[in-house]
């Protein structure tokens, strides 16, 4: 497993590292120490951009040759994210503008540097490295070394809403994160694309390798930047459209060209962390209640059906696959925001951001046929990202293909569209049976809250009834009722697995009344545990 999480940790150590004092911040730098694209002008639009990736697919893979020198090759995570950049040399921070852009040098992991370029009035202009650019001092580095083979391996955005705080970060492979206006936090990430995720041969991770900005008018509180993107199976040239705000808000055009044939193709992926929770409590080791990014995907399908699945730490890779047409969105969600339940005064699990995909459709419809696909990994810990969902067309692809994929992000608290129907608040799990009486057999419980739309209006003596499907096994011991603490209801039941089989089980849950729903779709899988442990539980 390729370690996602310390692509980017860095990043999130350099955003917490010591920042310009708010007087200094404000003031204006000095025109010619800012950043800026320099030499002659190259005429610029993302139609070119598209040009450039499909010549580039059209040819084999050329791999970076690029060496660090060892001084930086060998950095410590302390000497790394202690390498600060120069706030008086941030791309227009001197102009006025509503955004300024800063640099993160290459280093440590980040060993490939990628080319940025300024643009204005359609003319890019290449913005050249410079070591004055960074303090070196702290990692013992002298700046003189750095002047040849060094250069730039991403950047962060920053507003002007607050000049101390970043609003996204692009830095590794082809990752990039932003904070929702309304937690201030960074969390999971997102990536431009996925290669052959989920198998047992190592994954492809495509890089970035040049961007382009385009300098924004005064006033403009939207930023659009491009990116070129190369890996040894596609090319792809992308166009973001940033708007910070309560929530923020990038739209994406994707147009890709694969170089050969790919067996899992990932349209718009997720990154993110669940180690545990209040559902899944076998890694939990930790003083504190809980520990995730997320807890859980949530889907709108092509039909209109609202879905929730918690997320959980497997003891073994999970990959399950929603199969869909013209899906209406999806995203890693945190939904639970109640501090007490995580008790991290340090990190703040309660703030991460949700991060939901909103699809656009193209000329000629939806995004068609395909699944949402989630990866659960094992972790040891939470500096693993160990959970990734994104959309895997059924059409699968070949050499000389064009795929264009748009799409929205939205980052924060609250996602644009929120179901009519309840939602789940909670998901418990422990051993099934009666409390006090001696187990026959072996059975799991799950005890699953809703909340929200029609339930804190209906009567209490109303009809309201469970309905569960389980793929293997059986149910039993079912039951429903309201509860006054959080004004919605909670429904109980057990699952006996097959007595011979350890195989996973797919359950489906959700309240209704009158033939009705009343709740979006709780689905779930669990593995029961092996044939001899089940015997221990029962004494």
């Amino acid at each position: 497993m390729v370690h996602r999480r310390d692509i980017l940790k860095t990043a999130v150590a350099l955003t917490a590292a010591q920042l310009p004092s708010a007087k200094l911040a404000g003031a204006a730098a000095p025109a010619q120490a800012a950043a800026t694209g320099t030499g002659t002008g190259k005429p610029f639009d993302f139609a070119w951009l598209k040009g450039q990736a499909r010549f580039l697919a059209s040819s084999a893979y050329q791999a970076s040759k690029e060496t660090l020198p060892s001084t930086m090759a060998t950095l410590s995570y302390d000497q790394y994210q202690s390498l600060r950049f120069r706030s008086e040399h941030s791309l227009w921070g001197d102009a006025g503008l509503m955004f300024r852009l800063q640099f993160f040098p290459v280093g440590r992991g980040f060993s490939q540097a990628v080319h940025m370029y300024e643009v204005s009035d359609g003319q890019a202009r290449e913005i050249v490295y410079d070591p004055s650019m960074f303090e070196f001092d702290k990692a013992g580095i002298d700046p003189g070394v750095m002047r040849d083979k060094a250069g730039f391996a991403g950047f962060r955005v920053q507003f002007v809403t607050d000049w101390r705080a970043d609003v996204a970060a692009f830095l590794g492979a082809a990752y990039f994160r932003a904070v929702g206006g309304d937690t201030r936090q960074y969390g999971l990430s997102a990536r431009a694309l996925a290669v052959d995720t989920a198998y047992p041969r190592p994954e492809e991770f495509p890089h970035f390798t040049s961007f382009w900005f385009e300098r924004p008018a005064k006033g403009q509180s939207t930023l659009t930047l491009h990116a070129l993107m190369d890996s040894p199976s596609v090319a792809g040239a992308l166009r973001f459209q940033i708007a910070p705000g309560g929530s923020l808000l990038m739209d994406i055009d994707s147009a890709l060209y694969p170089r050969k044939p790919i067996d899992r193709l990932g349209i718009a992926p997720l990154t993110s962390m669940f180690f545990y929770g209040e559902n899944d409590r076998r890694a939990a080791n930790d003083w504190r209640p809980e520990i995730h990014d997320s807890d859980g995907l949530s889907m709108l399908t092509g039909a209109g059906e609202w879905i929730w699945r918690p997320l959980v730490n497997p003891a073994q890779n999970h990959l399950n696959s929603f199969f869909d047409e013209n899906p209406r969105g999806f995203g890693l969600l945190q939904r639970d925001r109640n501090w007490d339940h995580y008790q991290d005064d340090g990190v703040y699990y309660d703030r991460r951001p949700s991060l939901w995909v909103e699809p656009k459709p193209s000329s000629h419809g939806g995004w068609g046929k395909g699944a949402v696909q989630l990866f659960e990994i094992p972790s040891v810990d939470e500096t693993f990202d160990n959970i990734v969902a994104f959309w895997n067309p059924a059409d699968k692809t070949k050499a000389g293909d064009e795929l264009l994929y748009s799409y929205r992000l939205h980052w924060g608290t609250r996602m644009p569209y929120e179901s009519p129907l309840a939602q789940t608040i909670a998901t418990r799990t422990g051993i099934g049976g009666g409390v006090g009486q001696k187990r026959q057999f072996f059975s799991w419980h799950f005890t699953v809250d809703f909340s929200g739309g029609e339930l804190g209006a209906l009567s209490r003596s109303a009809n309201v009834e469970a309905v569960i499907t389980a793929s293997k096994g059986s149910y039993e011991r079912v039951t429903v009722h309201y509860v006054e603490e959080f004004k919605g209801y909670r429904a109980f039941f057990d699952v006996r697995p097959p007595e011979d089989s350890n195989e996973a089980i797919d359950l489906r849950l959700y309240l209704r009344i009158d033939g009705r729903p009343l709740t979006e779709t709780w689905i779930y899988q669990w593995t029961p545990p092996p044939v001899k442990e089940r015997k221990a539980f029962l004494g």
